[in-house]
């Protein structure tokens, strides 16, 4: 969507178009960096965000970590295949269900997300910071209200 585009919108609908263009750009540089910095350590964002997870979580059921890391059944499976086939997670069944799985770090996953997390944080850290502390509260106050706005309209 071009700027003629948006600004011949219906009044009122200009600044929300505007807005969506203006998020989804800002959204694709922050990922690419990020995703730039895990590929250095060869993983994706999907693999990191689950190493991430039972890192500061704990071994998570596998349909609780799909639910974290926003990724589809049939996703999360094929990316804790591939954690597993690095040796960086593992699966154990689950006491209290036959059916269910937990999913947890490995001594090498936790050793390399406590390498990699640090550095990680620190490289968002620099690429969000044209925003103050308070500007990235607000930010993400604001962005969450979208969020629930959003969801609730389904």
């Amino acid at each position: 969507m071009n700027s003629t585009e948006i600004s011949s919108a219906p009044k009122g609908q200009a600044a929300a178009l505007k807005l969506w263009v203006v998020l989804a750009r800002a959204y694709a540089a922050i990922e690419e960096q990020a995703a730039h910095h895990v590929a250095e350590h060869g993983l994706t964002l999907a693999e990191f965000g689950i190493l991430e997870a039972l890192y500061h979580k704990g071994p998570m059921l596998l349909c609780e970590l799909q639910r974290k890391i926003l990724v589809s059944s049939g996703g999360i499976t094929y990316l804790v295949d591939r954690l597993e086939a690095e040796k960086l997670v593992r699966r154990r069944p689950s006491a209290e269900d036959r059916r269910a799985r937990y999913v947890e770090l490995t001594g090498q996953g936790q050793r390399l997300i406590q390498r990699v997390f640090p550095e990680h944080a620190r490289r968002l850290s620099e690429v969000l910071s044209a925003l103050s502390g308070r500007e990235q509260r607000q930010a993400a106050a604001l962005l969450r209200k979208l969020g629930r706005q959003a969801a609730g309209l389904e």
